[in-house]
């Protein structure tokens, strides 16, 4: 009878089905790799709970879609279709949960064919290597505190060229005008200014000595604008 309930109504006697006990091994196993795949995420990163526990669901539903494609060219064809089109997140992804992602798929794909050791394997090393990645915070440029983006207003009776350039190349190393725009009718100016800083304990000198040459007007420091994509 249980044999029936789970049978497939279009099997045929070529048809190779997996049992039961087989099917719930490789979905337990998918699920603590999820889970461990998930825990190395976590470690040091900023995240979101929908998407670790996302991911952690992750190599279990790749597996049980492998388990029932079970050598089907054809659904092969469509499930690859289907996983293209598929969008894991509403919001385009970083680079780093696109590999997340991409891992517990991977995994997953490799409990679907059987290989319940090799998968546990993979997980553990490269799970491993993404934390140990994330403890040495590899790739991380150490003087990006020192990159800044400095908006400078001015009245419009200001010559705004080159007025800055003393005091600028006096605490920085490199400096760029990117912007200029009008605000407040067009009677105040806003420069936009991308620069290095020689030292991060000079930055309250560098704005007492612009706020004597703009007239007090507002100044403001963030950390450095860029456009580049995370791809």
């Amino acid at each position: 009878m249980l044999e029936q309930l789970l049978g497939g109504l279009f099997d045929t006697s070529m048809t190779q089905v997996n049992g039961l006990g087989d099917f719930l091994l490789c979905i337990a196993c998918a699920l603590f790799i999820g889970l461990l795949l998930s825990g190395c995420y976590m470690y040091r990163t900023r995240y979101t709970r929908s998407f670790v526990a996302t991911l952690a669901l992750l190599p279990a539903v790749v597996c049980v879609v492998i388990m029932m494609v079970n050598g089907n060219v054809g659904a092969g064809v469509a499930v690859a279709g289907a996983f293209s089109l598929v969008r894991f997140r509403s919001v385009p992804g970083t680079a780093k949960e696109i590999g997340a992602i991409f891992l517990a798929m991977g995994t997953g794909l490799i409990v679907g064919m059987g290989y319940l050791g090799y998968a546990i394997l993979c997980a553990a090393v490269l799970g491993g290597a993404s934390a140990l990645y994330n403890r040495l915070d590899f790739g991380c440029e150490r003087k990006s505190a020192l990159h800044k983006t400095m908006h400078i207003t001015i009245p419009e009776d200001l010559d705004y060229t080159g007025v800055f350039d003393g005091i600028l190349r006096q605490y920085a190393s490199s400096y760029e005008l990117i912007q200029v725009k009008t605000t407040h009718m067009g009677s105040l100016f806003r420069l936009t200014y991308n620069l290095t800083l020689r030292a991060s304990d000079q930055e309250k000198k560098l704005i007492d000595e612009l706020r004597c040459r703009n007239g007090n007007l507002e100044i403001s420091v963030s950390k450095q604008e860029t456009e580049t994509a995370e791809l």
